[in-house]
């Protein structure tokens, strides 16, 4: 990973974590930006499509003939335009749950690409950790809603 890298990803974690206490102590909307339920689900929207994104742009640096050349593409789009759908018809709660099936969902090809070695274990120890962080705060929120 490049030096910035894990702590922009870290970071990434913060609006996650601050919707989950919020939501804790009954704090259902915030000015200018509104409803805490919309404002994690656009943002878990977001971070999940960049990741899938991220999985779409691994896949351009494989050969042809290595399995992950045609999978990614398909996975990222398959959990991208599911996510998204799921955005556009469920309701805030439910969407947070696809969210956390989506995050786990990124988090298992992780794993298959480290395991394949198309992505490294640094990056992956980093994915991991805030994996469990988002999906955590989610769950709180979730929980909340």
């Amino acid at each position: 990973m490049k030096k910035p890298s894990p702590y922009l990803t870290f970071a990434g974690t913060i609006p996650f974590i601050a919707c989950a206490f919020l939501l804790m102590v009954d704090v259902v909307t915030v000015p200018m930006l509104g409803s805490v339920g919309d404002v994690l689900s656009a943002y878990g929207l977001v971070i999940a499509s960049f990741m899938a994104g991220a999985h779409w742009g691994n896949h351009l640096s494989l050969a042809d003939d290595n399995k992950w050349a045609v999978r990614l593409p398909l996975y990222s789009n398959v959990i991208a335009l599911g996510l998204w759908l799921g955005f556009l018809i469920l309701s805030d709660i439910d969407f947070i749950w696809l969210l956390v099936i989506g995050f786990i969902s990124l988090l298992v090809i992780d794993y298959s690409l480290h395991r394949a070695q198309i992505i490294s274990h640094t990056y992956f120890k980093v994915r991991q950790y805030v994996t469990v962080i988002v999906v955590i705060s989610l769950v709180i929120a979730a929980l909340q809603l």
